[in-house]
Parts: structure tokens; C-alpha cells; sequence
């Protein structure tokens, strides 16, 4: 997942380097969120503007966040305060390509997204990165690497309209301390990674039919 131990500068400069279908550009997220509590008042400030650029697909009302369904209903989630730090939703984005809505969670210490699937019921899978939508639709793709508390796995996953499931992953040999991923082709990925103690950045192409992944 995104590093759970941050300032709130460094999250806002983070999730504008993910964005996907409909972002809001890395200069409004820095803008939205530089002065935020936390993480979770960062997420309502993103969801705030995309009320505005999505309208009708979802709604708020006080600590609930009600989600709209194809073809009708509606799915909600709510927010819950604990002495630890409790569990939020935020809207974060929507893939009107696969018709589903990305929601930005924190629970308590540890923030990452959901997607939603609108049609056939609403279903929902926890990712543990922003999700990158393959050329073809039929995939998606998460890169969760930082300093601490990742998974540092770059994960691909098939999508169908009986839900999101996890169809290889990629672990490199060496520590990543930072990487995003986007799709060359419906079969490739790219990979802009920082190793460990490195000053620069890199790039790494992997096909999905090579040997390499985890299945």
C-alpha cells in the first residue's frame, strides 16, 4: 500500500503520481490536500471536487457515502471513528470504461482503494494500490512498493463481470522503494521503479506470458 507513515505533503505529491480514468491533475491534488489533516480528510477533499466532475454517481451525506448501481440501486459505505483512528471511504475516481467507481480508503494507519463494480451488484475488491486499466479492458494492474509497510508486489488482475481476481504477481529481487506501472500493450506492462539506495529511476518491461510471475 501507499507508506503508511507520512506527512500529508508527501501523500498528495504520491497519489497524484497514480492517477487514472478521470484524475484530478497532480497540481490540484497538491493544492487540495497540502494543508489536510490527514489522509482521510485529504481523501474527502478529492472526493469533494469529483462530486463536481462526476456528477450523480455518488453522493454524501454526512459520515455515509452512497454509491449509485447499473442499472438502479444503490451501494453505501460508511465512515467510522475508533480510539485507534477508525475507517473511511472517499471517491476517488471512476473507470467508465469497465463502469466502476474507485474509492480511497484509510483504516485506521493504513489507506488503499477499493474498486466497485456498478453493474451485476456492486461487488467489491480491496486493492492495495490504485488500479491501472489494461488497453483491452480485461485487466487491471496495481504497483505497491515504498520505503516500509508495502507489499512490494506488482500485481495484475483479470476483471469479469463476476468480479476482480488476482491473476499474477511480479516480486523483484532487490527492494523497491518507489514504482508505478502502466500497460505498453493488453499483454505488457511498464515499470518505472527506484531501487533501494538508488539516485535515479528506472524502467523494466515485462511480458505476462513470461516466466517471472507468480500465479
Amino acid at each position: 500500500m501507499i507508506e503508511r507513515t507520512f506527512a500529508v505533503a508527501a501523500l498528495a505529491a504520491m497519489l497524484a503520481s497514480h492517477a487514472s480514468a478521470l484524475p484530478l491533475t497532480p497540481a490540484e491534488v497538491a493544492k487540495l490536500c497540502g494543508e489536510a489533516e490527514g489522509p482521510a480528510h485529504c481523501g474527502r477533499l478529492v472526493e469533494a471536487e469529483q462530486f463536481k466532475r462526476l456528477p450523480g454517481l455518488a453522493v454524501r451525506d454526512g459520515n455515509t457515502l452512497r454509491l449509485s448501481l447499473f442499472p438502479s440501486g444503490n451501494v453505501t459505505f460508511d465512515d467510522v471513528d475508533t480510539p485507534s483512528g477508525g475507517k473511511s471511504f472517499a471517491l476517488w475516481d471512476y473507470l467508465s470504461e469497465i463502469n466502476a467507481a474507485i474509492l480511497w480508503t484509510t483504516q485506521d494507519d493504513d489507506t488503499g482503494f477499493v474498486i466497485v463494480q456498478r453493474a451485476g451488484g456492486g461487488r467489491q475488491t480491496p486493492l492495495p494500490a490504485e488500479p491501472v486499466l489494461a488497453p483491452d479492458r480485461q485487466r487491471i494492474a496495481t504497483a505497491d512498493f515504498c520505503a516500509e509497510r508495502c507489499d512490494n508486489r506488482l500485481t495484475v488482475w483479470r476483471v469479469s463481470r463476476d468480479g476482480v481476481t488476482r491473476e499474477a504477481a511480479f516480486e523483484p529481487a532487490e527492494k523497491w522503494t518507489d514504482a508505478t506501472v502502466r500497460w505498453k500493450d493488453p499483454q505488457t506492462v511498464l515499470i518505472t521503479y527506484t531501487r533501494e539506495g538508488a539516485s535515479q529511476s528506472a524502467t523494466l518491461e515485462r511480458r505476462l506470458a513470461e516466466p517471472g510471475w507468480l500465479r
